[in-house]
């Protein structure tokens, strides 16, 4: 079997995890769970296995260095540097065009966490094979909550090794996210894809056929600098960005999804970092991360710094982060407007 090439997309603007995830030092570059970066841990699921292509990374050429730092001496491994930031449906084809047509691709972002490599591994043997019979595939993460932050997929009638996509549904309210649950045929779509190269440019090019073609026309003008390849800069800066779900899963009369239950979160804010490091707290829910914290009478209460003591008293579901001269007091609740925080927008 012809290997799977991952695709990792890496960046970020560093604004939902601040003040501790900055502009320089975004959340793919951070060890939030376990000693790895989220960065490090991608690589690692598609490391050290035959069914594995080294990895493609497509980023902006500010995280270069990280990114090479993280892939070390891997054999094979290509950095794609991006001149300026078109969002995912760009990114995704600058890989597409830089492979072999019938090369199945496996999109992932840097920064998720996954605590089941192998069911993840598993999710992606079932995709790469409708992705050969040319559907666009969507990993559909096993929903257990009804969580308002994330879209969902509709499970459709059944293919071999998956199903197809019904439809695609934005971030719900609560009571249809419990409606959702309730049902069981919905999944959280994490963007995680996999499709044959060169299919997914045939449709790039059918439903955005602007984009498809300045990106052709970044990669033809494009050079490379030892692993890294730079495209060129004036055609791909006239693109008009959009997001893969939106340029291409949503209006595709292929698109598929494979259902997996791995363990899955994308550390979108701190209260979903509270959630991946539970096996962690204490036994009144407490995690505590860095230097020297002091809680007492506290429930549910993220407390991490780098050097200034932190002591709370009677607090319950609150996030305390303490990052160089910065410092960051939320809610689970209001974690999700962090990144809206001038301190964030304007660092």
């Amino acid at each position: 079997m012809t290997a799977i090439h991952p695709v990792i997309l890496c960046g970020g603007s560093g604004t939902r995890l601040w003040p501790l995830s900055r502009k320089a030092m975004p959340k793919p570059f951070l060890p939030l769970v376990g000693e790895e970066t989220l960065f490090q841990q991608a690589l690692r699921r598609v490391a050290g296995d035959a069914r594995f292509a080294p990895p493609m990374v497509v980023a902006g050429a500010e995280h270069g260095d990280l990114i090479a730092a993280g892939l070390g001496d891997t054999p094979g491994a290509r950095l794609v540097v991006e001149p300026c930031a078109r969002n995912t449906a760009p990114a995704i084809a600058l890989a597409a065009a830089l492979l072999p047509t019938d090369a199945v691709m496996l999109v992932c972002p840097s920064d998720h966490h996954i605590a089941d490599a192998d069911a993840f591994r598993a999710a992606a043997l079932a995709a790469t094979g409708l992705a050969r019979q040319d559907y666009l595939v969507s990993f559909g993460i096993a929903a257990d909550r009804p969580e308002t932050g994330y879209g969902y997929l509709e499970r459709g009638e059944p293919l071999e090794g998956g199903y197809a996509i019904r439809r695609f549904v934005e971030k719900p309210d609560l009571a249809t996210a419990q409606a959702y649950l309730a049902s069981g045929n919905f999944s959280w779509n994490g963007g995680i894809f996999a499709f044959r190269a060169g299919h997914l440019l045939a449709e790039l090019a059918a439903y955005r056929p602007e984009m498809a073609r300045l990106v052709a026309e970044a990669v033809a003008g494009g050079h490379d600098e030892g692993v890294r390849f730079h495209p060129a800069a004036d055609p791909f800066a006239a693109i008009a960005g959009d997001s893969i779900d939106y340029a291409v899963m949503e209006n595709t009369a292929r698109a598929a999804m494979v259902p997996v239950d791995m363990g899955w979160s994308d550390i979108g804010n701190w209260a979903a970092l509270v959630d991946a490091l539970a096996d962690t707290a204490d036994a009144a829910g407490n995690v505590v991360r860095g230097g020297s914290v002091d809680l007492a009478d506290c429930t549910g209460v993220l407390a991490l710094t780098d050097g200034p003591r932190i002591s709370a008293v009677g607090l319950e579901d609150v996030c305390i982060i303490v990052s160089g001269d910065e410092v960051l007091v939320t809610t689970r609740a209001g974690a999700q407007l962090v990144g809206k925080l001038p301190g964030a927008v304007k660092q």
